[in-house]
């Protein structure tokens, strides 16, 4: 049964190397060439403008933060206890705003972003597609699935002016 098996591969192996042979394949990095375009960088100038207030705000949060830390650290032997007590408290309470001003922040870009991709998407289906007509592949790969490519093979920055028309 073993060597049924055995011989099976081998076969499924011997047949396959013939069909892989003339395969043609290509390599791009979406990330790469998604995030140069020009629509990328107008997308993240105009989110940069967006969010710049809820930035400021989240700096200047930490910003008290760390003063009232420092003032505890440099202070806090020569307070008394109810003045610790209350400065260490302010401390955390705008701790926690910080986290909470930071985190709602990197959620809404994160969104933001993830609505971008997706819009996005079509087009760059579409570059990949023509790509793969133009160069009569087989096949097109994410580069983070390959270890080595030719640079000839290489089509991100075909993509990428694609993605710029």
């Amino acid at each position: 049964m073993f060597r049924f098996a055995m011989m099976a591969a081998i076969l499924g192996l011997a047949v396959s190397f013939p069909a892989m042979a003339d395969t043609r394949i290509g390599v791009v990095d979406l990330r790469q060439a998604l995030f140069s375009s020009n629509e990328a960088k107008t997308f993240s100038e105009r989110l940069q403008q967006d969010f710049a207030d809820d930035e400021a705000q989240v700096r200047q949060a930490q910003e008290e933060a760390r003063k009232l830390k420092d003032r505890l650290e440099k202070d806090g032997a020569m307070m008394n206890e109810s003045e610790r007590t209350e400065l260490t408290g302010q401390f955390q309470e705008k701790v926690k705003e910080f986290n909470f001003l930071k985190q709602r922040l990197d959620s809404t870009v994160a969104n933001r972003k993830q609505s971008f991709l997706e819009e996005a998407r079509p087009d760059v289906d579409a570059a990949v597609k023509e790509l793969l007509e133009e160069h009569d592949l087989d096949m097109i790969l994410p580069s983070e699935a390959v270890v080595y490519v030719k640079p000839e093979m290489n089509l991100t920055d075909e993509l990428l002016e694609k993605l710029n028309r």
